[in-house]
This record gives structure tokens, C-alpha cells and sequence, in this order.
């Protein structure tokens, strides 16, 4: 079983690296203009770079050498400053802001084929009658079906300024159809998904941008109207984003002057972070998932509430990322991230994790399948010099991440190779696309579908054949009875999500995930 878990350290890497390059402290519409850096020290670097252009014994491309010795500088000081090339730095604001311009469809390419997977809610292309299931032949007269055509570029041809048109020629049920879109604004929704387990609300937030806190009271407002008596927040794989909403949504839950952060930087000096007397959920039971993935404001939000004896966190010891970066815009319009300042949480923790200067192995050093505190806590954090104690008395330790107060040890059970090829495919997705062509409005809701609608071994032969044909995933029999509930419970919850969007994923896999029943738990005693 050990022998098949090569795969970890792929997928938690990704999940890390992803969330974390929203990790930090936004500063809007500051531009760099000037500078005093000693004029030898450019001319220096003036001169490699020549040299290099000049006399390497290869062609070499100089913008690339030049962008990438920036980003390799940054890396040198701290995992977490960074460049982001002009050519990037407009997705990167859209993620932080919340929102683009654009016609509001969720899709992803199968068989050369562009299919809608999903159409939000008021968005433009909802007003106008798209709908989820539909397949796109043209963008603006060019042709986007059959073929070789990337999602990036799909998403550059529908995206655009908001009151802009964008014609679109699509397919439903072998009927074509003709629609033009005025583009508008549509919303990055952090808050993926929120709903209610009895008296038990459940709130998951991907990242923190900066309508983050505006979202989760708008939920955790509604759950309460249903009858909310306990609470579940869910920041697994949550890489960060902007500070101020993690502090906001912490707010929510301190009593008025209770400390949330400081933060302490050589230029900035120290910035206190205090809760108000707005909080609507001071009083409610809590519990906080994490795991390595959580990162940056996720950690801010946890170590808060555990600092202040509220709440109980529960899974895994976060990434620990206790650093704050600044946007600082060049001319070009690319942007440099860099470190100001360290965090502290209201004991005292800097929860950063130690670094060494190798950039990838700081990333894959948490998802590593010898690092223990997959499977049980790693003690060697616990030491005297890193102690701290909350309020009431609970022992609580920095030195890189925050440790929960509940250990929930990651649950490998069914792992081999041929699940993971199964995982680290699309054919989950694709599947799920399929089968619900001509099934969208079987099921009235969520509940009714995880109700009524049966994983069974048809099912099971029917994706296994379907990996096998369309994917050329061979299949492994002995591996395939030995993952049939793994696969099982992810193919529902993939299904759920085509027909109800992220709230069916996380109502269905939630059911039978250890953390989240381990917070169920929690919250009954």
C-alpha cells in the first residue's frame, strides 16, 4: 500500500502551489517610479546579460533570460516574492478582485469539443437562454469545434470588457442554435459552496479575495435563517489570498478588542489587527478544517481562533506561510510581490515554515509521502522555544503552520496506480458530462439526486470501459475492486456537481469524508 502512494506529493503540490500564488497582502494602484540601486551593481547585471545574448553558444531569448533572473532573484530571498509578467498580472487581479468581464459560463473541452458545464446564475449568457449541457461550434464566425483547441484560448475569445458583444454558434441535442452576449460582470465566487446538516452549517471558501468576507456573511446569514446552530468552516487546499477578508471573517467570531494578528515588517513597523463589536457569530460552536494545503489567510483565520480559544481545528498541520507580500506595479505593467512583513497570531506564533533557498522542494516538502504528519503529527515541532499558551490555557506551538487540535490522519484506503491515473486524468469530469446529456432534469434537487440515484457495479463497468476507450487508462483488476469505493464516491459526487454545481460535489463527497465526520463529531459533544 505505501509503495502506491507515489502520487501524493503530485497532487498536494499542486493544490499548494496553486492557492498559494494568491497568498498575500494586496496594495492597490501603487506604481514604482524611481529608484536609488547602486548604478555599478546594474551595470553589472547589464553586462552578463549581453554577454549572455551575445557569445552563449545557443540562440537564447533575452526577455525570457532577463524575466527569469528576476524571478530566481525573489526566489533567493523567500519562497513568496515573486514576479508576475504583464501578460499575467490581469488574471491574477481578476482572482484577488472577484470578478471579470465576461458571459458567465463554466466549460472544458472534451473530444475537441468546447462543452458549458455550467451557466452562473444571472450572468449574461443565463439571461439569453444558455444553458448547461450545450457544446460551442463558434466564437465570433471562428470555429472551436474539432479542434486542437486549448482553454486558455477559449476563455481569451469569450472574455472582454463589460457592454462588449461576443457571437457564439452552439449545439443542443443536435440543434443548432445562434446567440450574441453582452458581455458583464461576472463574479470569481470564493465561497464555493454552503448548506445545512441538520442544525449544522457547513461554509467552504476557496480563496480569500476581496469579496471573500462579503460572501461568507451573506451565507452564514442564510444558514442562520434555516436554523444554524453550529458551524463548519472548510479552508482545505485554501492557499490564501487578501488578508483583510480573513481578518473580517475572523471579526465575526471574536468578542470586541480581542487580538486577530499583528504584523511586523522593517519599513511598515508593527500593525495591530483587533476585533470589533460587529461580530453576528461570536457565540456559535465552531470547527475549522485544514490540511497542508491551507496556506497564508487561511492560516490567519485559523490561528486566530485557536489563539482565542474558539473554535476547535480539526485535520491536518496547514502549509505554513507566515509571510505578507506587497504589490508594487513596474512600468511595463508586470508586477514584483515582495515580502514586507511577518505575521504573528494572537499568542505570538510566527507559523512561517523554515526555507533553504530550493524554491520546488519548499513546495513538495508538505505533500511528500515520507512526511509523517500525513498519517500522524510530527512531534519534532513540538519544542520549548516554540511554546505558546492560549487564553485558557491550551499549549500551542509556532515554527511552520498551524497544528490542530483534533489529528485526522489522511485516508488512503483504495490508493494504488490505476486510482491515481484515474484522478489525475479528466476523465471523472468527462464522464459525469456524458451521462447527464440527456438526464439534467431528473432530479428536482441535490437532495432528492443523493437520495434516489444508485453508485452500483454497472456504473463502475460502464466509467472503467469509458477510461479505458476514451483516456487509455488500461484496466488493472484487482486495482479496480480495491478502489471501487473510492471511485464510486468521487463518480457520484462528479455527477452531482454537473447537475447542481459545487454544492452537489461537496454534499455528496462530504458524506463520507473522515474530516468532515470528525467535525460532525466534535460539534455533537
Amino acid at each position: 500500500m505505501e509503495k502506491n502512494r507515489w502520487w501524493l506529493p503530485f497532487i498536494l503540490s499542486i493544490a499548494v502551489c496553486v492557492g498559494l500564488s494568491l497568498g498575500y497582502y494586496v496594495t492597490r494602484n501603487r506604481v514604482f517610479t524611481s529608484g536609488g540601486y547602486d548604478g555599478n551593481r546594474l551595470q553589472k547585471l547589464q553586462d552578463i546579460l549581453n554577454l549572455v545574448e551575445n557569445n552563449y553558444v545557443d540562440d537564447v531569448n533575452p526577455d525570457k533570460v532577463f524575466e527569469e533572473s528576476i524571478v530566481e532573484m525573489l526566489h533567493k530571498l523567500d519562497p513568496h516574492s515573486n514576479y508576475i509578467p504583464a501578460s499575467e498580472q490581469q488574471r491574477a487581479a481578476e482572482i484577488i478582485e472577484g470578478k471579470f468581464g465576461g458571459v458567465g459560463m463554466r466549460y472544458f473541452v472534451l473530444r475537441d469539443t468546447v462543452c458549458i458545464t455550467h451557466v452562473i446564475k444571472g450572468s449574461p449568457s443565463e439571461k439569453i437562454g444558455i444553458k448547461a449541457g450545450d457544446k460551442i461550434l463558434k466564437i465570433d464566425g471562428k470555429n472551436v469545434a474539432s479542434v486542437k483547441i486549448e482553454s486558455d484560448k477559449v476563455m481569451s475569445m469569450l472574455k472582454g470588457k463589460e457592454g462588449t458583444r461576443v457571437k457564439v454558434e452552439l449545439v443542443r441535442q443536435k440543434k443548432k442554435m445562434s446567440f450574441e452576449i453582452i458581455r458583464g460582470t461576472i463574479p470569481i465566487e470564493s465561497v464555493a459552496s454552503y448548506y445545512l446538516l441538520g442544525d449544522v452549517g457547513y461554509i467552504k471558501i476557496d480563496q480569500f479575495s476581496v469579496t471573500t468576507a462579503e460572501e461568507f456573511r451573506a451565507a452564514a446569514a442564510e444558514l442562520t435563517s434555516k436554523g444554524m446552530k453550529k458551524l463548519i468552516i472548510d479552508v482545505r487546499n485554501n492557499g490564501g489570498g487578501v488578508l483583510g477578508s480573513a481578518t473580517e471573517i475572523v471579526d465575526e467570531f471574536l468578542k470586541d478588542g480581542k487580538l486577530i494578528l499583528k504584523t511586523i515588517g522593517k519599513k511598515i513597523g508593527t500593525k495591530v489587527y483587533k476585533a470589533t463589536s460587529v461580530g453576528d457569530l461570536e457565540n456559535i460552536p465552531l470547527v475549522v478544517l485544514i490540511n497542508a494545503g491551507s496556506a497564508s489567510a487561511s492560516e490567519i483565520l485559523a490561528g486566530a481562533l485557536q489563539d482565542n480559544d474558539r473554535g476547535i481545528i480539526v485535520g491536518r498541520r496547514s502549509f505554513g506561510k507566515g509571510l505578507v507580500q506587497e504589490d508594487t506595479k513596474l512600468r511595463d505593467g508586470s508586477v514584483i510581490r515582495l515580502t514586507i512583513a511577518r505575521y504573528y497570531t494572537p499568542t505570538g506564533r510566527c507559523i512561517q515554515r523554515p526555507y533553504n533557498g530550493k524554491y520546488d522542494q519548499y513546495y513538495m516538502d508538505r505533500g511528500e509521502e515520507n512526511d509523517a504528519e500525513l498519517y500522524k503529527p510530527d512531534s519534532s515541532i513540538f519544542v520549548d522555544s516554540l511554546k505558546f499558551k492560549t487564553p485558557k490555557g491550551k499549549i500551542v506551538y509556532g515554527g511552520g503552520g498551524i497544528m490542530p487540535d483534533i489529528f485526522v490522519p489522511f485516508d488512503s484506503t483504495g490508493s494504488n496506480m490505476y486510482y491515481t491515473a484515474l484522478r489525475v486524468s479528466p476523465v471523472f469530469q468527462a464522464f459525469s458530462f456524458d451521462y447527464v446529456e440527456n438526464k439534467r432534469g431528473q432530479w428536482k434537487s441535490v437532495d432528492d439526486f443523493i437520495v434516489r440515484f444508485n453508485v452500483d457495479d454497472m456504473l463502475l463497468a460502464q466509467f472503467v470501459s469509458y477510461a479505458q476507450r476514451e483516456y487509455k487508462i488500461p484496466v488493472v483488476k484487482n486495482s479496480v475492486f480495491q478502489s471501487k469505493k473510492q471511485i464510486l464516491r468521487l463518480l457520484k459526487a462528479q455527477i452531482a456537481q454537473q447537475l447542481f454545481d459545487d454544492l452537489g460535489f461537496y454534499k455528496v463527497y462530504n458524506s463520507e469524508d473522515n474530516e468532515f465526520l470528525k467535525a460532525l463529531e466534535v460539534l455533537k459533544k
